[in-house]
């Protein structure tokens, strides 16, 4: 796409001429709208489903500054840091990301912004891929600050272009709310040009705005934010993202994704219909929604998530005195749990006609295919060098004589969480970001013996820093082991402050993990190599005897990229006469290359997921697993 040069003589949001139509996913629909809005500035911390909106700007227009920050509230003040001199920026991250971010969300709301400021918050019904099925909008009625919801791709892209606008105009900034759907649904959509905007970064001095530390002064923001609010939502009641659609006496309240499914299912219905779509949750526009409801016998809410939008409709109507049914998740028509689907939202609709809830059929062909498939749980990837942390810290411990019920191993937010499933068994907890060491430092205490944390790098760096300064500190017994793979995997192999690595391809430098821990008083630390068990093993043991904080890191790069430069290592093989069949080396690492064959009672390494990461030739009690080389050199 070529990129036009705009310069305005103020700071309104100038368009290209140029339009075309390009078959997007949600994320990359958002970044070319915040792109044809002038941003010079974008950041957040990676998290499904919002990753692809930062890595699609870094990927589109590199000379923005499109890079991760360490956590989300880092970028959230990062990104208020551009706001307050005049340039627009944008904010990403996940449902949970949005709790991280919190506190400099409440001081940024009274101080507002001077350039465009938007922070999309992707949340995740469901869920699919997060802890919970948090629901954002609340920071929207907690903050005082305006959210906006999309409900497709185009919209997603036409929305954040007028939250730009609508930032600037009353100076506060604005909350983004997707879901998953959107963020993950490919359509076409109409884009534009990019933009840039001719301003020159300037920050005034202005201390009643920017200082929370002045009491009156936060009284008169606050007074100004609530002004501000009453001011968006008149303009809410007449934005061209709200609108009703049909005349009829049966009422629809619809926000976000769902609205696809109302206009799917409602020509297969026998009923007088009027829908109020909407994208504007908070505030709510109440002369439209109040409007609306005087014409209809009755309505129902649709919305993904929480019953928020549901409960602001009744308050609107209570204070107007309407006595009109308002149903939703509240009364039971559609779930307080889990996403919503067209089945659903067509059940409730047949019920509040007086008709019988039905669900869409499936095709046989599909239930018998549903009915084969064997189940397949999520599995670490052959290789992955957390499969070896984890089998030597059972084993250490083992050796130690600890039973490995007595030793609580704390997990954390990443893709060793799947170390929870048969056979390794390791972790006990998985909570939030960084949790796995303060839940450590706590039962250490109480517990009166050494506890272990598992912590990958890019969560050690988003969180984990902050709980060993607090072991460091207190001398608490734990050990934390960092797994570090050398990226931000879980999410797609996004660099952090370990790599050094960069989005756009600037030149970062790299956290040395040992250094920064052992400048932080850790005075037993220790890198290992986690395919290298015994040497890894030996570590742990060593460390679990140290009294106070110990910390190993298992630093070994991720297998993925490893695969994707062609660099596996040599494959081993299994010597037939050796092998009894007694599977101790699935047993002891789950690797899927491992394939036992009943029929021969041997075991078998597949050689296309093979890896070569050796961890299964040293489970072998037997030595029935060698690499080529080495019984090259024995021979």
């Amino acid at each position: 796409m070529e990129v036009v040069k705009a310069y305005p003589s103020d700071s309104a949001e100038v368009k290209g001429e140029k339009r075309e139509k390009k078959l997007l996913m949600g994320n990359e629909a958002i970044a070319y709208g915040a792109l044809e809005s002038g941003i010079a500035f974008a950041t957040g911390y990676p998290g499904t489903p919002s990753t692809e909106v930062i890595e699609t700007i870094a990927r589109l227009k590199p000379e923005v500054f499109a890079e991760w920050a360490p956590n989300e509230k880092v970028a959230l003040e990062e990104a208020a840091g551009v706001a307050y001199t005049g340039l627009r920026a944008l904010v990403t991250m996940k449902c949970v990301g949005l709790n991280v971010a919190a506190d400099p969300l409440m001081s940024l709301a009274y101080s507002g912004v001077e350039g465009g400021l938007v922070i999309l918050v992707a949340d995740d019904p469901g869920p699919h891929t997060s802890q919970t099925e948090q629901d954002d909008r609340y920071y929207g009625k907690l903050s005082l600050l305006p959210v906006l919801e999309p409900a497709d791709p185009q919209e997603a892209h036409d929305l954040i272009i007028y939250a730009y606008e609508l930032s600037e105009r009353y100076k506060v900034p604005v909350i983004f709310r997707t879901t998953t759907r959107v963020n993950h649904t490919t359509a076409d959509v109409e884009v534009g040009e990019f933009i840039e905007l001719n301003r020159k970064p300037v920050f005034k001095k202005d201390i009643e705005r920017y200082v929370r530390a002045s009491m009156e002064g936060n009284r008169k923001r606050h007074r100004w934010l609530n002004e501000t609010l009453r001011k968006i939502e008149e303009e809410f009641n007449s934005m061209p993202f709200n609108r009703v659609e049909g005349s009829g006496r049966i009422g629809i309240i619809v926000e976000g994704a769902p609205y696809n499914y109302v206009r799917e299912v409602l020509p297969k219905l026998d009923g007088d219909f009027r829908v109020l779509k909407l994208s504007t949750p908070h505030p709510l526009p109440r002369k439209l929604v109040v409007e609306f409801l005087k014409g209809v016998d009755f309505a129902i809410v649709i919305e993904d998530g929480a019953p928020f939008l549901e409960e602001e409709v009744k308050i609107a109507a209570y204070e107007a005195g309407l006595n009109v049914p308002i149903y939703g998740k509240r009364t039971g028509h559609l779930p307080l749990e889990g996403e919503l689907t067209p089945s659903l939202v067509r059940n409730a609709l047949l019920g509040l006609i007086g008709e019988s809830e039905e669900t869409y059929e499936k095709p046989e062909e599909v239930k018998l295919a549903e009915s084969l498939a064997p189940k397949r749980p999520p599995v670490m990837c052959p290789g992955c060098p957390h499969r070896g942390s984890y089998r030597a810290a059972l084993d250490a411990l083992r050796d130690l004589k600890l039973g490995r019920y007595s030793v609580p191993i704390h997990g954390d937010i990443g893709c060793y969480a799947l170390s929870l499933l048969p056979p390794l068994e390791a972790i006990w907890t998985e909570f939030v970001m960084g949790a796995s060491i303060s839940l450590a430092n706590g039962q250490s205490v109480v517990m009166d013996k050494k506890i272990i944390a598992t912590i990958g790098d890019s969560t050690f760096f988003h969180n984990g820093i902050q709980p060993l300064i607090d072991a460091v500190y207190k001398n608490l017994n734990v050990l934390v082991m960092i797994l570090d793979n050398r990226t931000t995997a879980m999410t797609g192999h996004q660099p952090h402050p370990g790599t050094g690595g960069s989005e756009t391809g600037r030149k970062f430098n790299e956290i040395d993990i040992e250094a920064l821990v052992k400048a932080l008083g850790v005075r037993y630390a220790k890198t290992v190599d986690p395919y290298d068990l015994k040497a890894t093993r030996e570590a742990i043991k060593e460390a679990m005897q140290v009294e106070g904080p110990a910390v190993i890191i298992a630093k070994q790069e991720c297998v993925i990229p490893v695969i994707r430069r062609g660099e596996i290592g040599e494959i081993p093989l299994v010597i037939e006469d050796k092998c009894t069949g007694c599977k101790a080396c699935i047993l002891l690492t789950g690797c899927p290359a491992l394939v036992y064959d009943p029929e021969t009672n041997k075991v078998r390494i597949d050689s296309l997921l093979c890896t070569g990461c050796g961890v299964c030739n040293q489970t072998c009690p037997f030595d029935a697993i060698k690499f080529p080389s080495e019984l090259e050199k024995g021979a």
